[in-house]
């Protein structure tokens, strides 16, 4: 079997699955890109390749070439994605073997939680951003405050919010939930309580001021920009970045975070009030048991504990005890 024809197979049998858009597009993205290096090393046209000859040598080569010029996170995603690709041909009986475990990859590198900093930040952020602190041309405090509670109380990731609709919100008046659609297509359910109903329904009212004639049914966007149509990746991150800056806590955000800081800060300040690893796990959607446990070790309450059974500590307090 040639090459693409596996990669096709591949994609093929992947739309059980129902991968978002998003995500066979980075997949066909990192399948693409080595098999374009593929060509340099075999010599040949992408579609004269056969999957016999995509040998370890092969792909250490493209490989090689690849994470010359693109960043280590995305060296692994290609990996990752090559893996895959590979063990499915495997499972087909396409080939006899995965070459991928002869192809070095980078090592993962160890989440970080990279909260707002200051304990109060996240208040004064969305204090300053209600009372109007935006300067721009046409404010919409109603929908700033929105975008960061969902953040700040629902530890959503951006491309959740720009998917939530209209039907999204469900459930009665006091028991409302919030139906995500996270990564991997994995559904979650986010219980909200009735200040954030009530932060929905404010920004709901003004779209109707804003947009009187647009009917909206139950599959429309939630999440507005200044035309009445669906907001963007970019203009969502643009959001956020103007919201820190209008409100005087730019500095306290860490660098590359972003929007994905308050997701951080949600799940930082669930693990520091006592949410265990699980709970965390369901809120935010994660895969793996090991990602939630991070935050509750970045809290430093198992740290502290520790570094309090210091023996030395006892000399200090008969210090402190003479003075």
């Amino acid at each position: 079997m040639r090459l693409l024809e596996a990669q096709d197979a591949f994609f093929l049998a992947r739309r059980s699955r129902k991968d978002s858009p998003h995500t066979t597009a980075a997949y066909r993205r990192d399948l693409a890109g080595i098999t374009s290096l593929l060509v340099g090393e075999l010599q040949r046209a992408a579609g004269e390749i056969a999957l016999g000859e995509v040998t370890s040598g092969s792909l250490r080569a493209a490989f090689g070439a690849f994470a010359d010029s693109h960043a280590k996170s995305s060296v692994l995603r290609a990996w990752s994605t090559w893996n895959q690709f590979l063990t499915f041909c495997v499972a087909e009986a396409l080939v006899a073997g995965n070459p991928m475990a002869a192809v070095a990859r980078p090592r993962t590198p160890a989440l970080t939680p990279k909260p707002l900093r200051g304990e109060q930040t996240p208040e004064e952020l969305l204090t300053a951003t209600a009372a109007g602190a935006s300067r721009a041309r046409d404010p919409w405090p109603e929908r700033d405050v929105l975008v960061l509670a969902l953040g700040l109380i629902t530890g959503l990731r951006s491309a959740e919010m720009r998917e939530l609709t209209l039907g999204s919100l469900v459930g009665r008046p006091g028991e409302r939930r919030l139906h995500v659609r996270g990564k991997g297509s994995r559904e979650r359910s986010i219980p909200i309580e009735a200040p954030m109903e009530k932060i929905v329904e404010n920004y709901l009212v003004s779209c109707r001021t804003r947009f009187p004639r647009r009917a909206r049914g139950t599959s429309a966007p939630l999440l507005l920009d200044r035309r009445g149509d669906a907001i963007g990746r970019g203009a969502l991150e643009y959001l956020v970045q103007s919201c820190y800056r209008s409100s005087g806590v730019h500095d306290r955000v860490p660098a590359g975070a972003s929007l994905h800081a308050l997701r951080h800060t949600f799940a930082t300040r669930l693990a520091e009030d006592g949410a265990n690893a699980s709970e965390i796990m369901a809120l935010l959607g994660h895969a793996s048991l090991a990602t939630s446990q991070n935050y509750i070790e970045a809290t430093g309450r198992e740290q502290r504990s520790a570094a309090a059974v210091n023996r030395t500590y006892q000399a200090l307090a008969r210090l402190t005890e003479q003075d």
